[in-house]
C-alpha cells in the first residue's frame, strides 16, 4: 500500500517539483507566506490579497476577480510544468485528455495554497467590521465563481483540442494534426532524453478523482508518436500563453478605464502567471540552453537599457523638457544662494508674514502656528487630515487662521495639501466645510490598484501613450496613474499649477506649504514652492558661507527656464511621496539629470524645515508675535518601549544589521529633532511650544465578538487602507495622549484674545 501511494502520479509530481522545479514552488511558498502575514505586513501586502478592492470597495466582485487571477496563475503553473516535464510520463499520451489529467494530479501545491488562502481570508473578513458575517459567504461565493468560470473556460478549450494517442493517430484524424512540428529540438535527442528521465508511476487520478492503474503495455507504443501527442498539447498551451500576453497588451490601451483596473493583488497574480509561462516557454524551446540564454538576455537587456527608446524619463508634469537642461553643479548652487538672492527671498517672506499679522487686531501679538506632519503613505495622509480637522474645530477655526506654515513629508504633506485646499475654498464657497467627514473617505480612497495595474500593462513594456498638461506633452506611466487617481479621489480640487498658490500664500489666506523632495544625486532637498525659499538652504551669516555645503535647492529659481511655475501641483506631491518601485523616481531637466524620491529619507517629520524657518525669522517673530506653537503630527509612536532581545540565529545575525538600520531610522531622526528643538527652545527670544499628536493604535481598545478588549492593529505603509486600518487611524485621536494634546493646544490660546473671524 505504501509503495502504491509513493508511486502514485500526484506524489511523483510533488517529489519531481521538489527536485527540479524549486523556483516554481517558491512562487507558491512566497504567496502562502504573504497571506499568512509572514511577509510584507509592514507594507500591507497581505491585505491586498485578504481584502482586495475593486472600484473602491471590497465586494464579491473584487473576490471574483481574485478567483480569476488565482485560477490563471494555477493554470500557468500547470502549463509550464506540463511543457517542462510532461514527456517524462509517457502513459499520459494514451490517457484521454492528457493535459487535463496532468492538471488534476499536479494540484497538490495549488490546493495547499487555496486552503491556506480560504482560511485566512475568511478569518480576516470575520474580524473586519462587516455589516453581517453573511458578507463573508458572499465574498467566498464570488471567489469560487471566479475560479470556476476561469477553469471551465480553460479546461473547456482543452477538452475540445487536447488529443490523446488514439485520437491523434486514428485514420480519420485531421492530417494537419499529424504534421505538428512545434518542437525545434532534434527528435532523436528528445527520445533519448525522454528515456533517460522517465519517471515510474503506477496509478493516477482520473477526472472523477478515482485512482486508475497505468497501462502496463506503454512500451509497445512508438516513442516518436507519443512525443507528437505532447507536441500538439504544447501548441495549445502556447496559444493560451500568447492570448494572455496579447490580452495584457490590450488592457494597456484602456488602462485609464476604472472598470479595467483590477485589484492590485490580481495584477500581481497576472504578472506572476506571465513570468511562470515564460519560464515554461524558454525551457521548452531552448532545453539545456535555457539558463545561459536567460543570462545572456539579462546582460544584453542591462546594456541596452540606457538607450533612449528603453530609458525614457519619468517626468514632472508641466515642466518644459524640450529646452536645454540646466547645469547642475556646485558653482550653480552657489550662484543661486548668493547673499543678495537670499536677502531678496527673506524680504518677500517678511511681507507675507506682515500680511498674516494684518489679519489680527493691531494691539495684539498673535501666536504663530506651524504644523509639521510626518510621512507614512496613506495612513499619514488620513491621520494628518483627521488631526487638522480636530484642530480646526477648536475655537471655530481660529487656530487654523493662526497657522502660517505647513511642513512635512510624503503622505503627511498630501493630507496637509488637501486640507489647505478645502480650507481655502471654504472662504469663498460655503459648500466646502473643512469639518465634513466625507473628505476622510476621499483622502483614504484606494490609490494602489491603478499604480500596480499600470506597472503590469504599461511600465514593464515600452511606454508610448502621452498626455498634455500646461502646454507640454508627457509620457504616461504609473506616476501619472498615481496623480490621476489622487486627483479623482479628491474630486480634482488639487489639479492646478504651482503658480496658482502664489497669491493666496502671499496674502496669507492659506498657510505656506513648501513641498520638499530628496535629490538622490547628492542628498540635498529640493524645495518646491511658489515663493522662493533660498534661506532654507544656507546660513544667514556671511562669515560661515565660504566652505558651507548648501543644504537645499530652490526649485522655482533653478528650473525657471523650464517653466517651473507651470509644474503640476500633483506632481510636486508625487515627488515628495515617491515610494521605491511603487511610483518611479522623477528625472528633472538638468545636466547631470537630477533624480528625486521620497523626502522622508532625509526628514520624515518636517521638523527641521519648521525650525529652520523659525530661526531665520526669529527677530520678526520676537517683535510681532507672542511666540510659536509647533504642532507635530506623527504617524508613529514617539517613545517606544525598548524591546527584549534574544540570542540571534545565524540568518538573523546576517540580516539584523540591515533590519536595525531600517527600523531605527525614525528613532534616529526623532532624537536629532529633539536635540534641535531643545536648542531652539533655549536660544530663541520668544516662547517656543510643541504640541504632539501621534498615531498609536495600541492605545485604542476595541471589543471583539466575545466582549473582551483588544488593541487595534497598526495600519500598513501603503497607498491603500483596509476598513479596519481606517478605523484604527480615526479612533487614534481619542487616545489619552492625543486628547491631552488637544486640551493643551486649547490652553495655549487665550480664548479672549482670539478674534471672531
Amino acid at each position: 500500500m505504501n509503495e502504491k501511494f509513493l508511486y502514485s502520479f500526484p506524489i511523483q509530481l510533488f517529489l519531481l517539483h521538489l527536485r527540479k522545479n524549486l523556483a516554481l514552488i517558491l512562487v507558491w511558498v512566497i504567496l502562502a507566506g504573504i497571506v499568512m502575514e509572514n511577509f510584507g505586513v509592514t507594507l500591507g501586502i497581505p491585505f491586498l490579497f485578504l481584502d482586495p478592492e475593486y472600484l473602491h470597495q471590497t465586494s464579491w466582485l473584487s473576490f471574483f476577480l481574485m478567483g480569476v487571477g488565482l485560477a490563471i496563475l494555477t493554470m500557468a503553473f500547470h502549463m509550464t510544468t506540463y511543457i517542462m516535464d510532461g514527456r517524462r510520463f509517457k502513459f499520459l499520451a494514451v490517457v484521454p485528455k492528457p493535459f487535463i489529467h496532468f492538471c488534476i494530479n499536479n494540484s497538490l501545491f495549488p490546493l495547499f495554497f487555496y486552503l491556506i488562502y480560504t482560511i485566512k481570508f475568511v478569518v480576516f473578513q470575520l474580524d473586519n467590521d462587516l455589516q453581517s458575517d453573511w458578507e463573508v459567504l458572499k465574498y467566498y461565493g464570488g471567489f469560487t465563481l471566479g475560479s470556476l468560470i476561469s477553469y471551465t473556460l480553460i479546461f473547456g478549450y482543452f477538452s475540445l483540442t487536447n488529443k490523446d494517442f488514439f485520437v491523434l493517430f486514428a485514420g480519420s484524424v485531421d492530417k494537419r494534426l499529424r504534421k505538428v512540428r512545434l518542437a525545434k529540438v532534434n527528435p532523436l535527442a528528445r527520445i533519448k532524453t525522454s528515456k533517460e528521465h522517465e519517471e515510474k508511476v503506477r496509478t493516477y487520478l482520473d477526472v472523477r478523482l478515482k485512482p486508475h492503474t497505468v497501462r502496463p503495455d506503454i512500451s509497445r507504443f512508438e516513442t516518436m508518436k507519443l512525443l507528437r501527442v505532447f507536441n500538439q498539447n504544447h501548441l495549445n498551451l502556447f496559444l493560451i500563453e500568447v492570448f494572455l500576453i496579447v490580452f495584457v497588451l490590450f488592457l494597456g490601451v484602456f488602462k485609464e478605464k476604472e472598470i479595467l483596473q483590477f485589484p492590485a493583488a490580481m495584477s500581481a497574480l497576472l504578472l506572476l502567471a506571465i513570468l511562470v509561462m515564460l519560464v515554461g516557454a524558454l525551457s521548452f524551446w531552448l532545453r539545456s540552453y535555457a539558463t545561459i540564454t536567460v543570462v545572456v538576455l539579462m546582460i544584453l537587456g542591462n546594456y541596452f537599457s540606457n538607450f533612449s527608446i528603453l530609458n525614457r524619463p519619468h517626468e514632472a508634469f508641466g515642466l518644459n523638457y524640450e529646452v536645454a537642461p540646466m547645469e547642475y553643479s556646485l558653482e550653480k548652487l552657489d550662484e543661486l544662494l548668493h547673499p543678495d538672492t537670499v536677502q531678496k527671498d527673506k524680504t518677500n517672506m517678511i511681507q507675507i508674514l506682515e500680511n498674516w499679522k494684518a489679519k489680527f487686531p493691531e494691539d495684539e501679538l498673535p501666536k504663530l502656528v506651524i504644523v509639521a506632519a510626518s510621512g507614512g503613505g496613506q495612513r499619514a495622509s488620513l491621520w494628518t487630515f483627521h488631526v487638522l480637522q480636530h484642530i480646526h474645530n477648536l475655537y471655530g477655526g481660529n487656530i487654523t487662521q493662526h497657522t502660517q506654515l505647513y511642513t512635512g513629508a510624503s503622505g503627511g504633506v498630501i493630507g496637509q495639501a488637501f486640507f489647505r485646499e478645502i480650507y481655502f475654498r471654504s472662504q469663498s464657497d460655503s459648500s466646502y466645510d473643512p469639518l465634513d467627514t466625507k473628505y476622510l473617505d476621499e483622502i483614504s480612497a484606494d490609490n494602489l490598484n491603478p499604480i500596480i495595474f499600470t506597472l503590469l500593462v504599461n511600465d514593464l513594456l515600452i511606454r508610448n501613450q502621452k498626455f498634455e498638461y500646461g502646454g507640454y506633452s508627457h509620457l504616461k506611466d504609473r506616476g501619472y496613474a498615481f496623480e490621476k487617481q489622487l486627483n479623482d479621489n479628491t474630486k480634482r480640487i488639487l489639479d492646478k499649477p504651482l503658480s496658482a498658490y502664489r497669491e493666496p500664500e502671499y496674502q496669507a489666506q492659506i498657510p505656506l506649504l513648501p513641498v520638499t523632495t530628496l535629490v538622490t544625486n547628492d542628498g540635498r532637498k529640493l524645495v518646491i514652492s511658489p515663493h522662493s525659499m533660498s534661506f532654507l538652504g544656507t546660513s544667514i551669516l556671511a562669515k560661515t558661507k565660504s566652505d558651507e555645503k548648501k543644504q537645499t535647492i530652490d526649485f522655482l529659481r533653478f528650473f525657471r527656464a523650464h517653466d517651473s511655475e507651470n509644474l503640476r501641483f500633483l506632481s510636486a506631491l508625487r515627488m515628495c511621496a515617491t515610494f521605491p518601485f511603487i511610483t518611479p523616481n522623477v528625472q528633472l531637466p538638468s545636466e547631470p539629470v537630477m533624480e528625486t524620491m521620497d523626502t522622508g529619507l532625509s526628514d520624515n517629520f518636517g521638523i527641521q524645515d519648521a525650525l529652520r524657518f523659525t530661526y531665520v525669522f526669529k527677530e520678526w517673530i520676537a517683535q510681532n508675535t507672542s511666540g510659536v506653537i509647533l504642532i507635530t503630527i506623527r504617524d508613529s509612536e514617539k517613545n517606544i518601549q525598548i524591546p527584549k532581545s534574544e540570542p540571534l540565529r545565524i540568518f538573523q545575525k546576517i540580516f539584523n544589521p540591515l533590519k536595525n538600520i531600517y527600523s531605527n531610522w525614525d528613532n534616529v531622526q526623532t532624537i536629532q529633532n529633539e536635540v534641535l528643538f531643545n536648542y531652539m527652545t533655549e536660544s530663541m527670544p520668544f516662547d517656543l511650544e510643541k504640541v504632539e499628536f501621534e498615531y498609536n493604535p495600541e492605545q485604542v481598545q476595541t471589543s471583539d465578538l466575545s466582549g473582551s478588549q483588544q488593541a487595534m492593529q497598526r495600519a500598513s505603509l501603503n497607498w491603500r487602507l483596509t476598513a479596519r486600518e481606517k478605523k484604527s487611524i480615526l479612533n487614534s485621536i481619542y487616545t489619552p495622549k492625543n486628547q491631552a494634546a488637544l486640551t493643551r493646544l486649547s490652553k495655549l490660546f487665550d480664548s479672549n484674545s482670539l478674534p471672531d473671524f
